[in-house]
């Protein structure tokens, strides 16, 4: 089949669940023999993209800054892309099957919506998040009203859905949207049950340092929990605008013998860090999968995360076997279940080894990659 992967971010140029989703997504159908375009933002120097093998990589908007200081998404290169998107499709959509693209930011599955009717094409959406009223309300002041329609307006697009959580599939019918698939699996490591290192007594945070992500919170749950476990230190790996936030509670609590940032780094080293942990850490309040959870548990380290309306990584956590959820992210409940984790020892190393094995199948990359393939070979994409 002909296959267009839409999303605006390519990784390695830029780091994230998503990213990592869609690079082995495309490289995965290529190897399968089909024929495979990526549509995306250009994040490279010119002649230094790091496509993904067999696959030919677009960019239909130049490059530009998708966050502000703050964190949070610029609106304009959405548009940007989505008229890029809309642009190529128009063009050139008679030579795809499939138009598979991420439902965030919005632009680009509208985009492709309006350029079916001349493309025939069928259009497959992944959902990682579908954000709830109030949230978008936090997220953009008044002018979360206008994202919420938006939202609500891609939702009712013609479309087969994918998400990757119980919530977000549960939220995408109740915004008037079709039923989903729900995929559950975007792990693309090795499927066999994990001999676990021995635990050096180091908690593991990696990922965007982004407000959603709470990284500032692990400062004072650190310095509480050390009370318990005195040789307690923290490895805080990824970047992002709250990182000079982090490093300046770090100092001002005087721990920087105890809480190293460490930025991003190659991949080797953080997959070192994470089979040594004691424990990952993700204090997030809001993610759409959190594949760094099953990451972990492919090490046999065990997670602790913080339960939230907007956070489905607590469908992950089968609570004291693979690790914990915190009831918030307040210095007391992240330090009781840093500590708990201390408490339980290798039994629980164990435990997260034998839950990793029992639902690796389920949780595997190539599980969700055959409901895909599944859903391209139906019916809805046979072109009149």
């Amino acid at each position: 089949m002909r296959i267009c992967v839409v999303y605006d971010c390519l990784y390695p140029h830029t780091v994230g669940g998503a990213e990592r989703w869609y690079r082995n997504l495309s490289e995965r159908l290529a190897a399968e023999g089909h024929e495979v375009t990526y549509l995306t933002m250009r994040q490279w120097r010119l002649g230094e993209v790091d496509a993904p093998a067999g696959v030919s990589v677009k960019a239909v908007a130049p490059r530009m800054g998708l966050y502000t200081r703050e964190g949070r998404r610029k609106i304009l290169p959405p548009l940007v892309f989505g008229i890029g998107v809309l642009a190529h499709l128009l063009r050139h959509g008679r030579s795809y099957d499939v138009v598979h693209t991420a439902s965030f930011p919005y632009f680009s599955l509208l985009a492709a919506a309006l350029a079916r009717p001349l493309g025939r094409f069928g259009v497959v959406a992944d959902w990682h998040e579908v954000w709830s009223r109030e949230y978008w309300r936090e997220y953009l002041g008044r002018a979360g009203r206008i994202g919420w329609l938006v939202q609500a307006l891609c939702a009712r697009v013609d479309q087969r859905a994918f998400c990757f959580s119980r919530l977000h599939a549960e939220r995408l019918q109740e915004a008037g949207g079709p039923q989903p698939v729900v995929l559950e699996g975007e792990y693309s490591g090795t499927l066999e049950r994990p001999e676990p290192a021995d635990a050096e007594p180091v908690v593991v945070f990696a990922g965007r340092l982004i407000p959603e992500k709470q990284v500032p919170a692990l400062v004072p749950a650190i310095a509480r929990a050390r009370e318990q476990v005195p040789a307690l230190r923290c490895e805080i790996y990824g970047d992002g605008p709250e990182r000079d936030r982090v490093a300046h509670l770090v100092a001002e609590a005087g721990l920087d013998d105890v809480i190293r940032v460490n930025g991003f780094v190659p991949g080797d080293e953080v997959d070192g860090a994470l089979r040594r942990a004691l424990c990952v850490v993700l204090p997030s309040r809001r993610e759409g999968y959190g594949l760094i959870v099953v990451e972990a548990a492919a090490l046999g380290t065990p997670i602790v995360v913080v339960e939230g309306a907007d956070n489905a990584t607590t469908e992950l956590i089968a609570e004291g076997v693979n690790g914990f959820v915190a009831k918030s992210a307040s210095p007391a409940d992240l330090a009781a279940a840093i500590v708990r984790v201390s408490e339980a020892g290798p039994e629980m190393r164990a435990s997260t080894a034998d839950w990793f094995a029992r639902n690796a199948r389920r949780l595997s990359l190539e599980s969700s990659l055959e409901r895909v393939l599944a859903t391209y070979d139906g019916r809805y994409f046979q072109r009149p």
